[in-house]
């Protein structure tokens, strides 16, 4: 960002600069959307604010566009990396208050025998631009993962992610294991992945199905009671 850029931004009364922040991060810059966040700290705006007013808003209207066809993977990964540079001047921030930001916990991992984790890092940053705290487990995850996972992070919700047909059936057994274990019935389980459908997650009794990026985030949000 140029001298001449910074000075246009730090003239902008508080809602122009926030429209221009949203802008920013729409269009992916990273380095406007970080001098517009300290520009709004400096302004004495409180982070949790900032936080749920400007950043997870702008990328509520990119999952929105991003459902809708308006925009493709490699743009939403560019808006999902402006947050990201935003979020790292308010991160220490938040840590350091007691305010509760986020909007709930979600633990998310490509299931045992699978490798791939393109469409789950795409779910988990539209996760965490809708507000929520995301524990990625990767890739190649069995049973054991998530137990542990569920036991150490106490998430409201679990998401399990499968690319090849034949790593699918092994969804079925993690939540035959919850089950088992009297932990279905409290945790929401969302399954996702290009070869799922509706009727696959109704068979292996899951709590959803996410279609995409951005009905997993808004089916994500409905779960825990927070879809304006």
């Amino acid at each position: 960002m140029s001298d001449e850029e910074e000075i246009i931004l730090m003239d902008l009364n508080d809602d122009d600069l926030v429209a221009q922040i949203k802008d920013d991060l729409y269009d992916g810059l990273k380095d406007e959307v970080f001098e517009g966040v300290e520009i709004l700290l400096e302004r004495k705006w409180a982070a949790n604010l900032i936080l749920s007013d400007v950043l997870v808003e702008a990328m509520r209207i990119v999952g929105v566009d991003f459902r809708d066809g308006i925009l493709f993977v490699p743009e939403v990964l560019q808006c999902a990396g402006a947050m990201k540079n935003g979020m790292g001047l308010l991160r220490p921030i938040l840590a350091a208050s007691d305010a509760q930001t986020s909007v709930g916990k979600y633990v998310i991992g490509t299931v045992k025998g699978d490798i791939h984790d393109i469409g789950k890092n795409l779910v988990g940053m539209m996760l965490e631009g809708a507000g929520f705290e995301v524990i990625d487990l990767g890739i190649n995850n069995p049973v054991e993962n998530y137990l542990e996972a569920i036991d150490k992070h106490k998430p409201d919700i679990l998401g399990m992610s499968a690319l090849l047909t034949t790593t699918m059936p092994y969804m079925g057994l993690v939540i035959e294991e919850l089950d088992k274990r009297n932990i279905l019935k409290e945790l929401p389980v969302m399954v996702g992945g290009a070869p799922l459908n509706q009727e696959f997650s109704d068979a292996i009794n899951a709590h959803s199905y996410g279609r995409d990026a951005a009905m997993s985030a808004e089916l994500a949000k409905v779960i825990m009671g927070k879809n304006a």
